[in-house]
């Protein structure tokens, strides 16, 4: 079964997935992260058509994604994080979207790398594009294109993304649109730099699972909550943030699952998917539901709470804690699972080891009830959110308290 949290001196002693950063300014701006996804192992999962477990060769995989800042130029990470042998991409294109595969005319810019436009990432790495000028505006959409020429054999990916990306035969990587399918998944790609506005001074990471990750929103919709997030930060006056969304379906806290598509555990991935964001400032974490649904103890949820805000206080990264959703009703709850949930949620609440809480189970349960996920809020499962209550939970953050004023 899974590998249950150690003690810190362990969860210290982790090695990051190693990145390549280019300079951290861009015109003497400094560059912040406007998009970012989770990667996992490539995999085969039964109830998706992802080819991500089987890997691609000769395709082009185009990543729809949703930027939460914008600005003149940007930069794109491609992964290969989880990959066993050399990742070899042969073109990559980002631009502005039209509407479906559909880039705007005039927006498609070839990426290089180190000057060259082809470029093979190694096993266990991670890399960034060489900057291109692209006007792109808060709360916008890009194309991310990538053409793999050889067979790639398991694929590095987020497979979870209330998003739909396309796939095609052959390099489509510098067409407007057309030759394209749907798939299901993120691949290759797995972050966008922008270089802002002066006013967005870092990035905040919305750490955690799938409720996080898409809940039950609706899809090519951008309603996670840390999309609702995106938009109030935008909205305000002065000095703001841009939003990663670090969320991981079926992810666990303090143990990795069997199935590989869930992801390694939240102590774990903590240094690549948080701490090595560009221009990372703050996270909100909120992880532990699927922890509890395991029977994992109050105190071995807060020893892992724990690890992470070690690993971010060590990096001078904020951390928010997020109060765990009511749950009762769904697929795992029981009564002693719910008494280990009033515990964790309890020492979030008061145990002053945050750098301040943003109380999502208030939030969103019935009133009177804290125990219930409000119908309101409900996306049928008594666990997940609907789009009305991933707002809800992004209305609950205090954005004075994310931005120090």
């Amino acid at each position: 079964m899974a590998r249950h949290v150690g003690t810190l001196a362990v969860i210290a002693a982790l090695v990051a997935t190693a990145v390549t950063q280019p300079t951290a300014t861009a015109h003497g701006k400094p560059w912040v992260a406007g998009w970012a996804a989770s990667p996992v192992v490539g995999s085969e999962i039964p109830w998706s058509d992802c080819p991500a477990g089987e890997g691609l060769r000769d395709q082009t995989v185009r990543n729809v994604v949703f930027l939460s800042a914008g600005g003149e130029s940007v930069r794109v990470r491609l992964t290969n994080a989880f990959g066993g042998t050399p990742l070899r991409v042969g073109r990559a294109t980002v631009a502005v979207q039209a509407s479906g595969d559909a880039a705007v005319p005039g927006t498609v810019r070839t990426l290089t790398f180190q000057g060259r436009r082809s470029v093979t990432v190694p096993p266990g790495r991670e890399l960034f594009s060489d900057p291109v000028r692209l006007d792109v505006k808060a709360l916008s959409t890009l194309l991310v294109s990538a053409y793999v020429p050889e067979a790639t054999g398991p694929l590095t990916n987020h497979p979870f993304t209330a998003q739909g990306n396309y796939l095609a035969a052959g390099d489509r990587t510098g067409v407007l649109s057309g030759g394209f399918q749907d798939t299901p998944c993120w691949m290759v790609v797995n972050g966008v730099d922008v270089a802002p506005a002066k006013r967005v001074a870092g990035t905040v990471v919305a750490f955690g699972d799938s409720i996080t990750d898409t809940a039950n929103t609706t899809g090519n919709a951008n309603r996670r909550w840390p999309d609702f997030l995106a938009r109030r930060l935008n909205a305000v006056p002065g000095r703001t943030l841009s939003v990663v969304n670090a969320g991981l379906g079926g992810n666990r806290l303090i143990a990795d699952r069997d199935e590989p598509f869930w992801g390694v555990a939240g102590v774990t991935r903590v240094q690549r998917d948080v701490l090595s964001q560009t221009g990372v400032k703050a996270m909100i974490l909120l992880e532990a539901v699927n922890d509890i649904g395991y029977s994992a103890s109050a105190e071995d949820l807060i020893a892992g709470h724990r690890a992470v805000i070690a690993q971010a206080r060590a990096k001078g990264v904020k951390v928010y804690g997020g109060t765990i959703l009511p749950f009762k009703g769904s697929f795992i709850w029981t009564e002693e699972r719910e008494a280990t949930w009033r515990t964790l949620n309890d020492w979030i609440r008061t145990s002053g080891e945050f750098d301040g809480v943003v109380d999502f189970a208030a939030a969103t349960a019935v009133p009177g009830d804290p125990a219930t996920l409000n119908p309101a809020y409900d996306s049928g499962d008594h666990l997940h959110p609907n789009d009305a209550g991933t707002e809800a939970m992004a209305n609950a953050v205090d954005l004075a308290m994310l931005l120090d004023r």
